[in-house]
C-alpha cells in the first residue's frame, strides 16, 4: 500500500508542476499506472504471484550427479557407477523411473498405474537399489520423463495429438507426445512421482516439459484437446501442480529445460518459459550442452569446439534470465556435455579437459552444482569435479 501511495504522490506531483491541477482522468490513470508498479514489484516481470519455496530438503549436498538410465541403475552397471561415486567428488546419481519411451521401469504397487499398462520391472527391486545408494551416500534423484510418452500415447490416443488421417501423431524419430492440456496426464505423470517420493528418492526431475519441437508448425493440423491458455501458461501450470502435490511428500521439485530457453524471450512453440517455469522449482536444470547451440551462439564459430565460451555465455543468459525472481530464484545445476558429439560439423572430442573447461565455466559464475550427461552412462575418468 505504501509503494502505491508514493507512486501516486509521484505521478499527480508531475502533473501539478507541469501547471496543471490533476484531472479525473489522471488520477484514473495514475491509479493504474501504480497497480502495475505495485504487481511488477510483487509478481516478477511475467506478472504470476513468486512462489514461497522453503526447502524440502534442506540438508541435501551440493549435487554432482551423473545420468543412470533404468537398465544401469538396475544393472551390473550400477557397480561401476557406485565406485565412480566413491572414487571422486561425484555424489548423485539421476535415475529413469519413467524413461524416454514411456515405461514405468519399476514393479509399481499402486492399481491406477498398474491399470495404465505401462510398467516395465527393469529395476527389479527399487527399494533394495535406494538401500544400495544410501551405502555409498549417493543422492537419489528420480527422473520422469513427462510429455514425450509414446507408450501411452499407444495405449490411449485420446490423450496425444492425432493426425487429420485418425494416427497418433509422431516425430521424425518416431516419438509421440501426450498432451500438456489433457489433466490426466499431469496427474498420471505426478502418480509416478509420488510413488517414487515414497520408495525414497529425495527429488523428482522432471524431464521432456514441453510440447514437441516445432509444434507450433503442426498444430494446426492436428487434433487434439486444448482449452485457452498458452502453451507457455499450461506448461507452467502442470509444474505449479506438480510442486504443491509433492512438496508435501518432503522432495525437491527441479525441471530440465532447453539452454536456450534462457536465450530468448520465450519458447512459445514448444510451451517453455524459463522465469515462470523457475517460479514453480526448487531447482532448474538448463541443458546447456555444447553441442546443441548452433554456429553463432555466443560468438562461436563451432560452440561445441568451445566448451568454456559456451557455458559461460549460457550461464550469463541465465541469470539474466532469473534476476525478475529475486530471492524466489530457484538453485541453478545445469546438465553438461560427456560425450562427443561426432554428427556436429567442427566438434571436438570430448575428455577430461573438455568437461572441467565446462565445470570450469560454471564455477566462474558462481554455480556448484552440475549434472553429467551421456546416454551410454560411460564417463570419463581422471576428471577432477571440484577444480579447486
Amino acid at each position: 500500500m505504501e509503494s502505491i501511495v508514493a507512486v501516486l504522490l509521484l505521478l499527480i506531483g508531475g502533473a501539478s508542476q507541469a501547471g496543471a491541477e490533476p484531472t479525473l482522468d489522471d488520477w484514473v490513470r495514475a491509479t493504474e499506472q501504480a497497480r502495475q508498479a505495485a504487481v511488477h514489484a510483487e509478481r516478477g516481470s511475467s506478472g504470476i504471484p513468486m512462489i514461497e519455496k522453503d526447502d524440502p530438503q534442506p540438508d541435501a549436498p551440493q549435487v554432482k550427479g551423473v545420468y543412470a538410465t533404468a537398465h544401469s541403475a538396475g544393472g551390473a552397471r550400477l557397480e561401476t557407477l557406485l565406485k565412480l561415486v566413491d572414487d571422486t567428488e561425484l555424489n548423485s546419481l539421476v535415475i529413469d523411473v519413467k524413461d524416454d519411451y514411456g515405461y514405468i521401469t519399476y514393479p509399481t504397487a499402486d492399481p491406477a498405474l498398474l491399470e495404465m499398462g505401462t510398467a516395465k520391472k527393469i529395476i527389479k527391486d527399487p527399494a533394495a537399489l535406494i538401500a544400495r545408494l544410501a551405502e555409498h551416500d549417493a543422492y537419489p534423484i528420480a527422473r520422469i520423463v513427462v510429455f514425450k510418452d509414446s507408450v501411452l500415447a499407444d495405449k490411449r490416443p485420446d490423450l496425444s495429438f492425432v493426425t487429420p488421417e485418425g494416427a497418433v501423431w509422431k516425430n521424425g524419430r518416431g516419438e509421440s507426445f501426450v498432451n500438456p492440456y489433457r489433466k490426466e496426464v499431469w496427474e498420471y505423470n505426478v502418480q509416478v512421482a509420488k510413488e517414487a517420493a515414497k520408495l525414497g528418492f529425495k527429488e523428482i526431475q522432471f524431464d521432456y516439459v514441453r510440447f514437441p519441437e516445432g509444434f507450433e508448425n503442426k498444430a494446426d493440423t492436428l487434433r487434439y484437446t486444448k482449452d485457452e491458455r498458452k502453451r507457455i501458461e499450461v506448461v507452467a501450470d502442470f509444474v505449479k501442480y506438480a510442486r504443491e502435490q509433492l512438496t508435501p511428500l518432503g522432495v525437491r521439485v527441479s525441471v530440465d529445460i532447453f539452454g536456450y530457453a534462457a536465450s530468448v524471450p520465450a519458447a512459445e512453440g514448444i510451451g517453455q518459459d524459463f522465469e515462470l517455469i523457475s517460479k514453480y522449482v526448487d531447482v532448474i536444470a538448463p541443458m546447456v550442452y555444447p553441442s546443441h547451440y548452433s554456429a553463432g551462439w555466443f560468438g562461436s564459430k563451432v560452440p561445441d569446439a568451445a566448451p568454456y565460451v559456451t557455458i559461460d555465455g549460457a550461464m550469463k543468459d541465465t541469470f539474466e534470465k532469473l534476476e525478475p525472481l529475486g530471492p524466489f530464484k530457484p538453485i541453478v545445476r545445469p546438465w553438461i556435455q560427456d560425450f562427443t558429439a561426432s554428427w556436429v560439423k567442427g566438434y571436438i572430442k570430448y575428455g577430461k579437459k573438455e568437461v572441467e573447461e565446462q565445470i570450469r565455466a560454471l564455477k566462474d559464475n558462481g554455480i556448484e552444482e552440475f549434472m553429467l550427461w551421456n546416454a551410454v552412462n560411460r564417463y570419463t575418468e581422471g576428471v577432477d569435479y571440484d577444480l579447486e
